[in-house]
């Protein structure tokens, strides 16, 4: 699979591995770890979350002007791992949230995610410009494409996992106080902490019933178990967050022994006269190509503003609507965001073999037209989601019950299907996108431009709060209708845009 690629493609992708895991690890927890921590709802944790996740991506400009202006790749990317895993160590550290220190707890925990979001921002951006630079080389050239879906499938691997591994972890950690996993049980108790015995009857009883199923011990004192439930449920979730520690030590590791065999951006900036005159390029060109990327990181703000949604709403509906069991086995609503990444690993060498194919009969299409079918794609998951959803109650209704009852709750195919269909549209996207800016970028811009690319899929993360309000607010199936209508426009934009691309990308 990695014939005739360069050697250093399977380390850096390594790297990459274990930092997507730590990544994934915490992203399968962050919306309902604050919705539990702090007693927020989902709007609450949703501006957090996307805020967040709008950082993760974005710091990546400020990482690849960094980059840029030290040309010292290399180290940049180092020291982002440094950052990253000691922001996993503040999340890691457990506390007790009360009136008087919860919103201090608040701020220091958005501290610590803006230590990773930075640190990932030095490390994600300047790490994708290597890789680029290896396929510079014209024995690599023509393998650009598949090159980026093989880093981009491989660094999925640890995301398989991580999913699992977080709830596990809590679990455990519940199991050792006493207590079992319920996903209904930290808004109940909240709820109850907040307004004691004005808590309405349904919700009351709905607690009462949870506590005592959740409880080795009979339930005496509903307040103190809301208390020492919530704790302990917490206390887990920080342990999860530990885990992510390891991953990045795995990442140092291997990026460290193979830093040497990485190509080095800012040797290739010292070349001498002759050969920078060599990829000098004239300035109508440049404009041209910095507008054709302008161009396309404008449109997938729209694809990465649904797509990502797998954290936040569709996460939530995981939760409030789905029935959490697979035949015998019952399962959390966290793990449904290992159904992305297992799909990517599976599935790129098929979408691989498929390009190959119409490769063969000279038909594969270009690399913009490739992007604009896979938003067409996702506008069809989002479809799938829409008509799942009919006649679904409202969350006021649902948060009013206390939980839907099983028999209305949906199938967990729902999402499955649902995700299945929006990677096969990421595999149209997003590793050929990194492909596309590596390709059109100018030489001395690799950097910025891919940290670019990273801001346009900050910008559409920072966009997913939107979601979370519509989740609230509207009826179900009209909030994945949003999103079939923004991936719809990203389509018909691209194909608008589509000739001019492929001439610009020639």
């Amino acid at each position: 699979m990695f014939k005739g690629h360069p050697k250093g493609l399977i380390p850096a992708a390594v790297a990459n591995m274990g930092e997507r895991f730590g990544f994934y690890t915490m992203m399968a927890i962050l919306s309902l770890f604050l919705m539990s921590k702090f007693g927020l709802d989902e709007t609450g944790s949703g501006w957090i979350y996307s805020t967040f996740y709008f950082s993760i991506y974005g710091m990546a400009f400020f990482g690849g002007l960094i980059a840029d202006k030290l040309r010292n790749y290399k180290g940049t990317i180092f020291t982002g791992l440094i950052m990253m895993s000691f922001g996993y160590l503040f999340l890691s550290i457990p506390t007790n949230v009360t009136q008087d220190n919860k919103t201090f707890l608040i701020i220091m925990t958005c501290l610590a995610l803006f230590t990773i979001s930075f640190g990932n921002g030095l490390f994600k951006g300047n790490l994708q410009a290597l890789v680029g630079q290896m396929y510079d080389n014209p024995q690599y050239a023509s393998k650009r494409d598949s090159g980026f879906s093989l880093f981009y499938m491989f660094i999925n691997i640890g995301a398989i996992f991580a999913p699992f591994i977080a709830p596990a972890v809590r679990n455990w950690w519940l199991g050792r106080s006493g207590y079992t996993y319920d996903a209904n049980l930290p808004a109940l108790c909240h709820e109850y902490i907040e307004k004691g015995a004005n808590m309405g009857a349904d919700a009351m009883a709905k607690l009462e019933t949870l506590a005592n199923g959740a409880s080795s011990v009979s339930i005496a004192n509903l307040g103190e178990f809301s208390s020492k439930y919530l704790d302990t449920f917490n206390t887990g979730f920080h342990y999860s967050f530990a885990v992510a520690i390891l991953a990045m030590l795995i990442s140092m590791v291997v990026y460290m022994k193979n830093k040497k065999g990485f190509p080095d951006p800012a040797s290739k900036q010292q070349k001498s006269s002759e050969e920078l005159a060599e990829i000098e390029m004239p300035l109508a060109e440049v404009k041209q190509r910095i507008y054709a990327l302008l161009a396309v990181f404008g449109v997938v703000i729209f694809f990465w503003f649904s797509f990502h949604q797998n954290g936040l709403t569709l996460t939530f509906f995981a939760k409030d609507y789905t029935l959490l069991k697979l035949g015998s086995w019952n399962i959390t609503a966290e793990m449904f965001q290992a159904a992305n990444p297992f799909f990517v690993v599976f599935l790129t060498p098929v979408v691989m073999g498929f390009f190959g194919w119409l490769d063969a009969k000279g038909k594969e299409p270009s690399t913009p037209a490739k992007i604009a079918i896979g938003m067409g794609i996702a506008a069809l998951g989002f479809v799938v989601m829409t008509l799942g959803s009919f006649g679904l109650p409202n969350l006021d209704e649902v948060r009013a019950m206390g939980e839907l009852p099983a028999a209305q709750k949906v199938t967990p195919f729902l999402l499955i299907g649902t995700y299945l269909i929006l990677t096969i549209a990421e595999l149209f996207i997003s590793p050929l996108g990194i492909s596309f800016v590596s390709k059109v970028a100018p030489p001395k811009l690799q950097g910025l431009m891919q940290g670019l690319w990273l801001l346009a899929t900050g910008l559409g993360n920072q966009l997913l709060i939107i979601g979370a309000i519509f989740y609230k607010n509207i009826p179900i199936w009209a909030t994945w209708s949003v999103f079939v209508v923004a991936c719809f426009i990203s389509m018909f934009t691209m194909l608008f845009m589509l000739k001019w691309l492929e001439r610009v990308s020639k």
